[in-house]
């Protein structure tokens, strides 16, 4: 007999305010889900703004302004928004937390971070460091302060950060996106079957899982009756 296992992969950006959002919205909808155990997640990498600046912003809500061609007002009500959604979700956003910030080298830690069995603890470490805590995630010393937190040797993590490594990896990620559809982030895809975009209620969520999972099902017994 097959043993069906629903293989969920999500598209984010650890810069990106509604992904962590989203990311929590999906936690619940999978603490709902009946088959939760048998559920597995990869986290791929999506980069908002590949040529986004090292450096820490010092004014997102001007930086998001300029960026959109919308007034400073406009910009901080959007802001204000976010961050009020986000509360809702257990999630207290800083003030001046989450600026532009260049997060390539943060996806190539967290494909460092999936070979030692440690992504979604790292995922969660740079959502945290960038928007609770005005954390700097470009900085090469904050990467390997998490990975040496999950158990990643300082030395590999550091080796990784100072070359080109992984970065191939980023890349293949971006392109499997733009082939599945994805326009923005989150996106979630279930068994490469069924796809939610944006930082969608549990509710629609959950709806994709049991949806992936009925036609991972589907495939599991088509297969045991060749």
């Amino acid at each position: 007999m097959i043993r069906t296992v629903l293989h969920v992969e999500v598209w984010s950006d650890v810069v990106c305010p509604w992904c962590y959002i989203g990311k929590r919205r999906f936690e619940q909808a999978l603490a709902r889900f009946e088959h939760r155990d048998l559920v597995s997640v990869s986290w791929r990498s999506f980069e908002l703004d590949p040529h986004a600046p090292r450096e820490r912003d010092a004014d997102p809500a001007g930086t998001l302004a300029v960026r959109h061609g919308i007034e400073r007002t406009e910009a901080e009500a959007m802001r204000a928004r976010v961050a009020s959604v986000a509360a809702g979700e257990g999630l207290h956003y800083l003030p001046d937390a989450g600026g532009i910030v260049n997060s390539f080298d943060a996806h190539r830690l967290t494909h460092l971070a999936a070979a030692h069995g440690q992504q979604a603890e790292v995922v969660e470490r740079l959502f945290a460091i960038h928007f609770l805590e005005g954390g700097w995630i470009a900085d090469p010393a904050v990467l390997v302060g998490v990975a040496t937190s999950v158990g990643i040797d300082a030395e590999e993590a550091e080796a990784m950060l100072e070359g080109r490594a992984l970065s191939l990896q980023v890349a293949e990620d971006e392109r499997l996106a733009s082939r599945l559809g994805a326009r923005g982030v989150p996106f979630f895809v279930a068994g490469r079957s069924f796809s939610v975009s944006g930082a969608q209620p549990a509710e629609t969520l959950l709806g994709m899982l049991r949806q992936g999972w009925d036609d991972a099902e589907a495939g599991a017994s088509a297969a045991a009756e060749l």
